[in-house]
Order: structure tokens, then C-alpha cells, then sequence
């Protein structure tokens, strides 16, 4: 019987693994689409009559605004999601994302409707911020619930390995569209919107993976035992605010490093500045996030072996010694260097990325879990990536050079790596709702109150 009990827990966490990396994948293929189009078609489609320099702006600008949307998306899936489950919101939020990306496929240009095609266009870019704000923290919270103690770095994993795959699908389709089936004009006239439609069948394709998996066991303990939270969010700023802060500065450097390329910043400035050929760029940028998703998987289960922080450290050390080589590279014109540009940057990105979903879901207590890693990583994406591709683009503007965007990501990285270095390592820590005094307290260092014996791990 325990053998087939061990069989049977080894089978789910196989279905848990396999449902946040496709929910993942999708959420952020859609997210990436967007952000890939606003950065090749949309400034021209839909904010031509502005001027090109400003159109670019607004452009990028559009796909920021969807950041500002996240925390509220993050409070409430954030509520509901430690009130009623992880599950049901993970659901929830696949569809809102799927729905306003298949519908941006079928929007008329400007040219076509007028002022009315930018405005749905924004208005669908902040359904999609809503979207993104609720996904993450329910994906990663069903991985790491469901994992062994031991083994919750390579459960957080699966749902960081969205991100990486999602931009591989969404560049691997814009160069498909640019350089095979809608070369040259075409791509401009309807090309872009064959990805955005596709985001339907991909809707389908999660909507199946993600029914199928059980709800997480700490949400199911904690509805057993009707220790639901009455309003988490409140709870949550009442009692961690300054924690939320710093996981939220933890994030940010990491995410405004990974929109260069998921923002649409780099493939601009490749094709329009250095010269590139479009789907050459779009090639490079598919081969970098598969050395992201690598360098993301690696990192993750080495954060169970030598710890969140300690892996942590070393990527953003990582990050901080590629970001000026990235665009040195880049600015060559030499399409080999800019792949190799994209290797040591995505090593980077990996290390700063693979260990957060195990880090972030250990900081928070239970019954408030889902808020707090929810809300930490939406205000971090604000502060990191939110507008990173607008102000690249500015900086570029008023230098005239790549340098300035180096230094502004190089001091988010500093600033990341001192936020990381306050929190305590609690790899392992006892999950379970019945823990949750040891897990309301030392989450940082600087926290001096006694730390409760810890109850035994029952997961």
C-alpha cells in the first residue's frame, strides 16, 4: 500500500509539473506576442500618425501599461486564490489571457477604424495584465505545494520554464510568419495577427492540462481546517509589508533584463538601429531563450542542493558581467555575435530566474501564501520590467548610445543583489498551514524575533 501510495504521489506531481508548464507557456507566449509586435508592427499599425519616434514610444509604452494592472490582478487572484484555491484562478486566468490575445489577431488598424483600433488595443493589453498578475503565483504555488521538501527547487522549475518557452514559441512563430509564409510587406499587411490567433488553440490545449490536476495539498489542508484568511491581502500588508517590498526588488532586475528581448526592445533596435534582417533577429532571440530555459532549469535544482539565496547571488554576479557585453556584441552587425551576446546574457537570466518560484513560495505564511508571492511579484515587474523597453528606448534616443541602457540595468542588478542578500535561506521549511508560526517570522534577517520549533514535515 505504500509503495502504491509513493506511485501514485510520484504520478500527480508528474501531472502538477507538466500543468504549470504548459498554463506557463501559453500565459506567456500570449504576453510575449504582444510585446514582440509592438516592437515590429504595432507603432506603424496603430500609433503611425504621432510621428515614428514617438509612435515607437507609445508603442512600447503600450506594452508597459499592462504592468501597472498586474498588482491588481496579483490582489485579486491573490484573494480568491487563498479563499477558494489555486486551481480555479489558474484556470481563470488562462482563459482572460487567451481571450484578449485571440482577440488583438482580429483588430482593425488604424488606418481602418481610427482612433477607436488603439484604444481596444491598450484596453485588451490591460486584460492581459490582469491576467499575468494572477497567473504566476498560482502556477508556482501548485508546483511547490505538491513537491517533496526537498525537491521544491526543481518543482518551481516547471512553471519558470514558462517564461523561456513562452518566448521561444512566440519568436519561433514571428519568425516563422516574417520569413516563410508572410515574408517582406505581408508580414506588416496580416502576418503579426496569425500568432495572436493561434493563441485559441493554445487556450484549448491548457484549459484541458490544467482541469485534470488536484488542488494543491496546503490550500486543501488549509479549507479542511477553515483557516482561510477573511481578507489576505490586508493581512498581508499589515503584517509583511516590508518583506513584500523586498522580494518584490529581488524580481525586478531580473525582469527588466528579460525585456530587452521579451519586450520587444532588442529586436527593434537589432532590425531598425544595428541593421539586422528581421527574421535573423527573431532566430537569435528563439536560440537565446532556449540557453534561458536551460540556465533556468540548471539554477532551480542547484537552489535545492546549495540554497534560494546563495544561486540567487551568483546569477545576479552573472547578470551584472553580460549586460554591457550583450550589447557590445549586438552592435557589431555581426548576426554570430549577436548570438553569442545572447548566450552569456541568458546565463544570466537563468540564475536570477530558476530559484525564485522555490524562494519566493518559503518567505510567506500559508494561509496568505498566495497573495504575497502574487502581489511580490507584480510590484516587481512594475519596478523592473514595466517600462524597461520604453526607457531602453529612450536612453537610446537622448545618447545615441547602448552604454546608458547597460548602466540603468546594471544598477537594477546591484540593487536586486543587496535585496536578495536580506532574506534567509529556509530551503525545506515545512510548508503545511500547521507550521505557520515558524513561517510568519525570520523570513529576513534583519528580523530579530524567535523563531517557533518547527512542526514536522507531514507533506
Amino acid at each position: 500500500m505504500k509503495t502504491q501510495k509513493h506511485h501514485s504521489e510520484k504520478a500527480n506531481q508528474r501531472r502538477v509539473a507538466m500543468a504549470t508548464l504548459v498554463g506557463t507557456t501559453v500565459e506567456w507566449y500570449d504576453y510575449f506576442i504582444y510585446a514582440m509586435a509592438a516592437g515590429l508592427v504595432f507603432s506603424q499599425a496603430f500609433f503611425e500618425p504621432v510621428g515614428s519616434e514617438l509612435s515607437l514610444l507609445i508603442s512600447f509604452a503600450s506594452v508597459g501599461i499592462s504592468f501597472l494592472f498586474r498588482p491588481l490582478g496579483a490582489f485579486l487572484a491573490g484573494h480568491y486564490g487563498d479563499k477558494i484555491g489555486r486551481r480555479a484562478m489558474l484556470v481563470l486566468t488562462l482563459v482572460l489571457m487567451g481571450g484578449a490575445t485571440t482577440a488583438v489577431g482580429l483588430l482593425p488598424t488604424y488606418q481602418e477604424a481610427g482612433i477607436i483600433a488603439p484604444i481596444i488595443l491598450l484596453l485588451l493589453r490591460i486584460l492581459q495584465g490582469l491576467s499575468a498578475g494572477g497567473e504566476w503565483g498560482g502556477a508556482v504555488l501548485m508546483a511547490v505545494e505538491h513537491a517533496p521538501n526537498n525537491r521544491r527547487g526543481r518543482a518551481g522549475a516547471f512553471p519558470q520554464l514558462g517564461a523561456p518557452l513562452g518566448l521561444v514559441m512566440a519568436s519561433g512563430m514571428m519568425a516563422l510568419m516574417s520569413g516563410v509564409i508572410a515574408p517582406g510587406d505581408a508580414f506588416a499587411e496580416w502576418g503579426w495577427r496569425i500568432p495572436f490567433l493561434f493563441s485559441f488553440v493554445l487556450i484549448i490545449l491548457g484549459y484541458i492540462v490544467r482541469r485534470a490536476v488536484d488542488e494543491s495539498p496546503v490550500f486543501q489542508e488549509i479549507a479542511e481546517k477553515k483557516q482561510q484568511s477573511s481578507v489576505p491581502v490586508i493581512t498581508l500588508f499589515r503584517k509583511h509589508a516590508p518583506l513584500v517590498i523586498v522580494a518584490a526588488l529581488v524580481f525586478a532586475a531580473c525582469n527588466a533584463a528579460g525585456y530587452m528581448a521579451t519586450g520587444g526592445f532588442i529586436q527593434n533596435y537589432a532590425v531598425e538601429s544595428v541593421g539586422l534582417d528581421r527574421t535573423d533577429v527573431l532566430n537569435a532571440v528563439t536560440y537565446g531563450a532556449v540557453i534561458w530555459a536551460a540556465a533556468t532549469y540548471v539554477t532551480a535544482v542547484a537552489s535545492d542542493r546549495w540554497g534560494r539565496v546563495r544561486v540567487y547571488q551568483i546569477g545576479h554576479v552573472v547578470l551584472a558581467l553580460t549586460i554591457f557585453p550583450l550589447f557590445w556584441l549586438l552592435n557589431t552587425g555581426q548576426i554570430e555575435m549577436f548570438y553569442l551576446g545572447l548566450t552569456l546574457f541568458a546565463l544570466g537570466l537563468g540564475g536570477t530566474y530558476g530559484p525564485q518560484a522555490a524562494l519566493y513560495s518559503e518567505m510567506f505564511p500559508a494561509s496568505i501564501r498566495f497573495s504575497g508571492v502574487s502581489i511580490s511579484y507584480a510590484i516587481g515587474s512594475i519596478i523592473g520590467g514595466a517600462f524597461a523597453p520604453t526607457i531602453a528606448a529612450f536612453l537610446v534616443q537622448q545618447t545615441g548610445t547602448t552604454t546608458s541602457v547597460s548602466f540603468y540595468l546594471l544598477a537594477l542588478t546591484v540593487v536586486s543583489l543587496v535585496a536578495v542578500s536580506l532574506i534567509r535561506d529556509r530551503s525545506g521549511l515545512n510548508l503545511s498551514i500547521n507550521n505557520e508560526a515558524e513561517q510568519a517570522v525570520g523570513a529576513l534577517v534583519t528580523d530579530k524575533r524567535p523563531i517557533p520549533a518547527p512542526v514536522k514535515e507531514t507533506v
